[in-house]
């Protein structure tokens, strides 16, 4: 049981013992955090293609537990076998890894191996071609590939996932693709990771679709946006609602949240103001 829990339970148990009002302010007063805080290596990207090892290194010493490698780049010409001894020397863990939707369809078991091979739980598709941009039959399409593609993930012992980009909330025919999409995959074979940001960006309320689809989110970009919904910033300079958001989220510890800021002025500068901000956001 989580502390936040017991002590409600503590509360509604002796809510009328004759002590208890000159205890309660305090008990209420306290509150979670996250245990463990991720990055999402797209916030360091230019870093990465410098120098993969000394900026990982550098994310570890800013105190980031885990990160989430970019397979779609190419894993910036690393090796698993390379990714896997870099992360254990730097004491890092990447519980999952974003890749193309390519990958679904070619070499797929080869991509489950390289997932085992450094630790992940989720390979995770961020994005789709540029046929869903105005077609609904392609996000279904997509759909079904993903459950098929989701089906093999889940022998292998790994989660297909899939990440929301702002375009995909905007409706084609009078629906909303992503809407299409989520509704037309197995959650047994597939999973959700919800990019606060790219929510609001793209229109929508990311507490509405966490509300909505709850037990379909396992993993979470913990990003902001700027007073007018246009671009990402730093945590806790935008609009978005962090804490509320945090908070609703169920067994939030045991599921993956990684910082994004995908538009910098200086990547380690940045991340390492949204690890502080991150890290002592009590919810």
């Amino acid at each position: 049981m989580r502390r936040r829990d017991f002590v409600q339970a503590f509360g509604a148990t002796f809510a009328g013992a004759a002590f208890l009002p000159r205890i309660a302010p305090s008990i209420a007063a306290r509150k979670d955090h996250l245990w463990r805080v991720g990055l999402e290596l797209y916030s360091v990207r230019n870093a990465m293609k410098k120098d993969p090892e000394r900026t990982l290194a550098a994310v570890r010493a800013i105190g980031y537990d885990d990160v989430e490698l970019l397979w779609s780049f190419d894993n910036f010409g690393r090796t698993p076998q390379q990714v896997r001894e870099t992360l254990k020397h730097e004491g890092l863990k990447a519980p999952s890894g974003h890749i193309a939707p390519e990958a679904l369809l070619k070499d797929w078991e080869r991509s489950l191996d390289a997932a085992k091979l450094v630790g992940h739980q989720y390979l995770i598709v961020p994005s789709l071609p540029d046929e869903t941009r105005t077609s609904l039959d392609a996000w279904r399409r997509w759909a079904d590939r993903f459950n098929a593609a989701g089906d093999l993930a889940r022998r292998a012992g790994i989660w297909l996932a899939f990440h929301n980009e702002p375009d995909h909330m905007k409706p084609i025919g009078g629906a909303v693709p992503y809407d299409v999409f989520v509704d037309q995959t197995d959650p047994s074979r597939v999973r959700l990771q919800l990019d606060f940001g790219n929510m609001e960006v793209g229109g929508g309320k990311p507490m509405e679709y966490l509300q909505r689809y709850r037990d379909r989110y396992w993993s979470f970009h913990v990003k902001d946006v700027v007073d007018n919904g246009s671009f990402d910033t730093e945590l806790g300079a935008g609009r978005v609602n962090l804490r509320a958001l945090l908070a609703t989220i169920p067994d939030v510890q045991k599921k993956p949240c990684y910082v994004e800021q995908e538009n910098p002025k200086d990547e380690l500068t940045s991340v390492r103001q949204d690890y502080n901000y991150l890290k002592k956001l009590e919810f």
